[in-house]
């Protein structure tokens, strides 16, 4: 064997237990050897994994801003593009295969004596910058996998068509003509399919709320109003596409939107006013459909849903002790817990040890959050965006993240 067999399992080796050491690490040190060959080999396979076992243990970190933003697949995916000095961030946040590519405010803006409308402000991704940049001309955005592309929604809601959009330009590159309006969208795993959530109405209303004690009226969820009629699946090349109708849950609350199931043969979407999140899976056609094996005790609330090889569901929180939030990691197919992992609510996998999640400051009086970087069977984290503040414009709002594939 030699000294690049013995570097080759040492990174392997450390690779199954650490994060992801920095790329071309092993050509750095197998170089070092060419330039050294009066060494022992026993004694530079030695150091090499010495080595390797510092620079495993310390989280790579993208200082940001930078034009080499990469679609997933290429060599530097795993790179951890943090900036734990934002909030809400101005650069690219990533780790491993998920990015942040866009973030959105929220603002109830009054329309009637009895009807507001919870109106969204995006910020999105630029691949070729690495920046955010705000854009207010859409009520929804959906990035696709690779974050070159985004499905946008125009202000008024329904929506009568669906922008396809550049996110390097900010130009729509198409648009796509649909026949009952549109007031939620998912893409498929693959990105090569849409999901058109239609309503009658706008789903993001808000109704007169009275406080039985004190006769303060607020604004709130609209009970027993249910815009929901069904959806569209549409296949984004060519822009065709069949409508399903839904029969209508007379218990929901506004919006209600389709997402795609794990294989994107199914659709769900959950079940308003149950416990835990639970869900209701349909097939293409509108049909309700069992839920498959790994995804039936998913949760509709937890977005990370399944690790990227399917052993593992992302679960709600279940711990504060000493005011540090912990969720639940479960198996999909029995529900029982697995473990225990750092985070207040986990948003995206990035690989299948490691999530993106929402983290709450176990030493700040306000449940103000950041975005961190998590691990299981580890109790440190890695920020990877600053904390929550209040948008100036509409409070008391937050920035709420979408993420992708990239």
């Amino acid at each position: 064997m030699n000294v690049e067999d013995l570097v080759r399992d040492a990174l392997r080796e450390q690779a199954a237990q650490q994060p992801p050491v920095p790329p071309g690490f092993a050509d750095r040190v197998l170089g070092a050897r060419r330039r050294r060959r009066t060494r022992r080999l026993a004694s530079v396979a030695a150091a090499a994994a010495a080595v390797i076992a510092i620079g495993a243990g310390v989280p790579l970190l993208d200082s940001g801003g930078t034009k080499d933003v990469r679609p997933s697949g290429v060599p530097d995916s795993r790179a951890v593009h943090a900036h734990p000095d934002q909030s809400p961030p101005r650069e690219l946040i990533a780790a491993g295969r998920s990015a942040l590519a866009a973030y959105y405010t929220t603002r109830t803006v009054p329309h009637s004596a009895g009807l507001a409308l919870g109106e969204r402000t995006y910020w999105l991704l630029n691949p070729r910058t690495g920046r955010y940049r705000k854009d207010a001309r859409w009520s929804f955005v959906a990035v696709a996998p690779g974050l070159r592309t985004a499905a946008v929604l125009e202000r008024k809601l329904p929506a009568a068509r669906i922008g396809l959009l550049d996110l390097a330009t900010g130009e729509v590159e198409r648009w796509i003509p649909v026949a009952h309006g549109v007031g939620g969208l998912a893409f498929s795993p693959d990105g090569h399919r849409l999901v058109a959530t239609t309503y009658s109405e706008n789903p993001d209303g808000f109704g007169k709320v009275t406080d039985a004690q004190t006769g303060r009226s607020t604004w709130g969820p609209r009970f027993g109003s249910m815009p929901r009629t069904g959806f569209e699946i549409l296949d984004v090349a060519s822009g065709r596409g069949t409508w399903a109708r839904v029969a209508p849950n007379r218990a929901a609350q506004g919006r209600e939107d389709f997402a795609f199931s794990r294989t994107g043969d199914l659709l769900y979407a959950r079940i308003v006013g149950s416990r835990d999140g639970m869900q209701q899976f349909y097939d293409l056609t509108g049909r309700e459909a069992a839920a498959p094996a790994n995804e039936r005790r998913l949760r509709s609330d937890v977005s990370a849903r399944l690790s990227p090889d399917g052993r593992l569901a992302a679960w709600g929180p279940v711990a504060e002790p000493h005011g540090t939030s912990y969720s639940s990691i479960r198996d999909p197919r029995s529900g029982k817990e697995i473990t225990r992992v750092r985070g207040a609510q986990l948003l995206a996998w990035v690989d299948d040890k490691r999530l993106i999640a929402w983290e709450r400051d176990p030493g700040m009086e306000l449940y103000r959050l950041r975005l961190v970087l998590v691990t299981i069977g580890r109790t440190d984290i890695v920020p990877l965006s600053g904390y929550e503040t209040p948008d100036p414009e509409s409070t008391p709002t937050y920035w709420q993240p979408v993420f992708a594939d990239r």
